[in-house]
């Protein structure tokens, strides 16, 4: 049974009812972010149950020495670690000189958590009975500020329900921090300073092996009845943490407020001598605004988002609070200002997985943020890859390979491998494909050919003379074979020609060899510079052609479906709907020996090529490759469900494209996989989006234009997204009368709806 404790409604998650079973889920899917920072919805005061401490500065990280008993050569050296960061958020809370504790008071009653998607904020309400002639009400609302994205504001207000009481507010900074998931339990920080000035308090931090330092500040004022009080400066300190006190009188009706300013300031943005300044700068610009101004910022910095990047659905709440809360997480962990940064598949929802990126960025992420955003946006995604084009030709060196070969990392955070699994760092190498369709999907979306030759160009080379090198000629087979990998299907390891991996290969290299010719035609000067830089030769490009001429594509001609990998078929073929219920999900349930000798399948692997290159194939060939796949996957990837939702609408089957659609924008709020409390899948959120815009919008670019082949699930009334397509704005409208196109523009658009081609006019026009 997932859970279902969270509250439809259209713009806002919503606990409600004090359950502490239920705070570890809740610290994930109420986080929140501004693209520099973020962290989980802890509590402000002390709690002492079961909870799940987690703040994260984006960038900053540490190696964490890989944790095997053994080693092999080419295996990275550490696995790369999102750093739990000191925490800021902290406000001991002290009422007659006894302190709140949620885990341990008398009885909490009318507890409430909110998390504003419109406005971008998150407020907990509770009334906590501390004897029976003493009960509080709490209102503690907090935000990541879009318009200062160093700073964060807590505005946390006590009121006396029953009796009169002295309060008393320790607000701190905490240094001493550590992460769950620490291979060696090293110690990731260390504390350089704690400084307390006034009413400001800082603690100075550097990362050990990777040496980024962080200043962690902290500002607090007091409010009595919403009037500014005065307070000493009375504070303690110890080695890592720096705490004020502030207390104030009240009678019972009347109530008391902490308001605090706080976050974070790194060497990734200062110079490390002057991060005190810029904190206090910071922290200056704060209170000059105050709080009120702030709050009233944000609102208005996230309607501009949602302006663009909003899906409305009308019919189905459940549906729209899915996808809302799946646009509003990736807008909260990734905004495209600073092309050092990328996406995490946690985000700043936990520290599972670790790095800063994956194939997810752009397989998945890529599409989301070049539609909803400028393309820049997305321009900057792809230079991040670029930028790292010599860590991978040297993790690709690691491995044997030469002459400028590039394998790109499963897991990084400055593009050096850093995956401590083996089936994943030495096999799941389709990751490169996915790099050069990134940049194919940019270009003919964006119609920005201009990063092909400054930039693309020399990645797609670099993967094309991987390819080369990683195929294996069979002398009996007279075909090129790329053994001994994983691919997306990790219920699969060390598996020959995998289908996916083969055909990812050979297209790779003839759109690498399309754009050498291009280049060399249009760019003369680029591909001089290109050609001289990565040694080229003709010779050279007629090798990789024999490769991708002679590819072994497996396939079975009695079933008409393309083979997941060699050996397939010689599983035990039994659908997942004669397995037991008991022994879901299997990868809790069953041995890893038992799930690799299986037919089932994580997510989707085949089928991914078909969405990737939808329009190489047929809609009979997807029918039959969907009928036969889609029964053996057993969806215990986060990035399943979309890619399946897209597929079974292409198909018509509404009923199925629907339920794969309400799992993969649920998967978090439901926890369908049963471990949210570690975190949130954001990058598989971008995937949800996806399920509308390309599975029910049906979007697709045909010949440089933007077609729509549009299907409304039966249990909507109408829904509309926006995409923006080289610059314009199109706004799709879907209803039961027909869909709608409105041209947000300069010049006139053709589009294709529904099999028809339209000329659009900066007008309304139906189809």
């Amino acid at each position: 049974m997932n859970q279902e404790y969270i509250i439809p409604n259209a713009w806002s998650i919503i606990e409600e009812g004090w359950k502490p079973s239920q705070v570890k889920s809740s610290e994930s899917l109420f986080s929140i972010g501004n693209g520099a920072m973020g962290q989980r919805a802890n509590f402000e005061e002390k709690y002492t149950g079961e909870t799940f401490q987690g703040s994260y500065v984006a960038g900053v990280y540490y190696p964490d020495k890989t944790r095997v008993g053994w080693w092999k050569n080419g295996y990275p050296e550490y696995f790369a670690k999102v750093l739990n960061a000191p925490n800021f958020i902290g406000i001991d809370v002290f009422i007659d000189g006894e302190e709140l504790d949620l885990a341990t008071v008398q009885e909490v009653t009318d507890y409430r958590l909110e998390l504003n998607m419109k406005e971008g904020w998150l407020e907990r309400t509770f009334t906590a009975n501390l004897s029976d002639d003493k009960s509080i009400k709490v209102v503690a609302r907090r935000f990541m500020s879009l318009d200062f994205d160093e700073l964060a504001v807590i505005n946390y207000k006590v009121t006396a329900v029953k009796g009169d009481m002295r309060i008393s507010f320790q607000p701190y900074v905490d240094g001493g921090i550590t992460n769950e998931d620490s291979n060696w339990d090293d110690a990731f920080w260390e504390i350089e300073d704690v400084i307390s000035d006034g009413h400001q308090g800082m603690v100075r931090s550097r990362t050990n092996k990777t040496n980024f330092y962080v200043t962690t500040f902290m500002q607090s004022e007091l409010l009595k009845n919403n009037e500014h009080v005065q307070y000493a400066d009375h504070f303690d300190q110890n080695d890592t943490v720096v705490r004020h006190k502030a207390a104030c009188d009240i009678a019972q009706g009347e109530s008391v407020t902490l308001r605090k300013y706080a976050g974070y300031v790194s060497s990734l943005n200062h110079d490390h001598l002057s991060l005190q300044t810029a904190a206090k700068s910071v922290l200056q610009k704060a209170t000059e605004v105050g709080y009120e101004k702030l709050l009233n910022l944000q609102a208005d910095s996230w309607a501009q988002i949602w302006a663009m990047a909003d899906i409305t659905i009308e019919g189905d709440l459940k549906a729209q609070q899915g996808i809302r809360f799946n646009i509003f997480q990736l807008n909260q962990t990734y905004l495209g200002k600073d092309s050092r940064l990328n996406i995490g598949p946690k985000g700043f929802t936990g520290e599972k997985y670790g790095g800063s990126t994956y194939w997810d960025t752009e397989a998945y992420c890529i599409p989301f943020y070049m539609a909803t955003k400028d393309q820049q946006v997305a321009r900057n995604l792809l230079k991040y890859r670029y930028e790292q084009l010599d860590k991978a030709v040297e993790n690709a060196g690691k491995l044997g390979f030469s002459s400028g070969a590039a394998l790109y990392p499963m897991v990084t955070m400055n593009g050096e491998e850093s995956h401590n699994e083996w089936e994943i760092t030495f096999e799941e190498i389709h990751r490169n494909g996915a790099m050069v369709f990134a940049i194919y999907n940019y270009v003919r979306y964006t119609g920005d050919y201009s990063y092909i030759p400054e930039m693309g160009l020399e990645v797609m080379i670099a993967i094309a003379k991987f390819w080369h090198q990683r195929a294996t000629y069979s002398q009996r087979a007279k075909k090129y074979m790329i053994l001994g990998v994983t691919g997306p299907n990790e219920y699969e390891n060390n598996v020959n020609n995998n289908w996916y991996t083969n055909y990812l290969a050979k297209w790779c290299i003839n759109y690498a060899v399309e754009n050498i010719n291009k280049v060399k035609a249009d760019h003369k000067a680029d591909y001089d510079r290109i050609i001289a830089k990565t040694e080229l030769t003709d010779q050279e490009i007629g090798a990789w052609k024999e490769v991708a001429d002679n590819m072994h594509e497996p396939f079975d001609t009695e079933l008409g479906v393309y083979l997941q990998q060699d050996g397939f078929l010689d599983k035990e073929i039994i659908p997942v709907s004669e397995l037991p219920k008991e022994q879901r999900p299997i990868n809790q349930k069953w041995s890893w020996d038992r799930i690799l000798r299986s037919c089932y399948i994580k997510q989707a692997d085949v089928l991914q090529c078909f969405y990737f290159f939808e329009d190489h194939f047929s809609k009979e060939e997807l029918r039959k490759n969907f009928d036969f796949y889609e029964p053996l996957t057993v969806h215990e990837s986060s990035l399943s469900p979309c890619v399946h939702s897209i597929q079974a609408a292409k198909l018509d089957r509404m009923d199925q494209a629907y339920k794969f659609y309400l799992r993969t924008s649920r998967l978090d709020l439901d926890d369908y996989n049963k471990e949210v409390e570690e975190g949130c899948h954001i990058t598989s959120m971008a995937g949800t989006w996806m399920s509308i815009v390309e599975g029910f919008g049906g979007l697709q670019i045909i010949d440089d234009k933007p077609s729509f082949t549009t299907r409304l699930p039966q249990e909507w009334d109408s829904f509309s997204f926006k995409i923006n397509f080289r610059n314009q704005i199109l706004n799709v409208q879907v209803a039961k009368t027909g869909t709608t196109i409105t041209l947000e523009g300069k010049t006139p658009q053709d589009v294709v709806i529904n099999g028809k081609t339209i000329t659009l006019e900066p007008q309304l026009v139906n189809a």
